[in-house]
């Protein structure tokens, strides 16, 4: 099992739609480096959903449902997709300035690259995003 972080854009699809959605494919992923790590993905994983924007937080908690596939909307192989199921909100918000003063993401790429879109975390780094939450 592995841990990651999805950023999205409210305005375009925010953790309330994919909630509203139960399940959805991930998708809209064009970054070389965030199309691999959505490539190794597996059913079962666990993903914080992550509002980009004005908001810059951490809002809600999410697993991977299928294997990757290709992007039905795309005509290119490469461009994959993931399904991804709503868990619950979490409690707390986890604003950005709060995990860049935590020394557990001191070697994250969701501090190093920050348009990264499709973020793996560590044991530890899924652990202290749930307890900043206070889940």
């Amino acid at each position: 099992m592995a841990y990651w972080l999805l950023k999205t854009e409210p305005s375009t699809f925010s953790f309330a739609d994919l909630q509203n959605a139960k399940t959805s494919p991930w998708d809209g992923v064009t970054n070389a480096t965030a199309l691999i790590h959505l490539s190794t993905m597996h059913p079962g994983d666990h993903a914080v959903i992550y509002h980009t924007g004005d908001e810059k937080q951490a809002v809600g908690l999410a697993t991977i449902s299928s294997a990757p596939y290709a992007d039905p909307k795309q005509h290119n192989p490469k461009r994959v997709v993931v399904d991804v199921t709503a868990k619950s909100p979490l409690p707390n918000p986890v604003p950005l300035a709060t995990l860049k003063t935590d020394k557990t993401f001191a070697d994250s790429p969701l501090l190093r690259i920050g348009r990264l879109s499709v973020v793996p975390l560590t044991a530890a780094q899924w652990a202290a995003i749930l307890k900043h939450a206070r889940v």
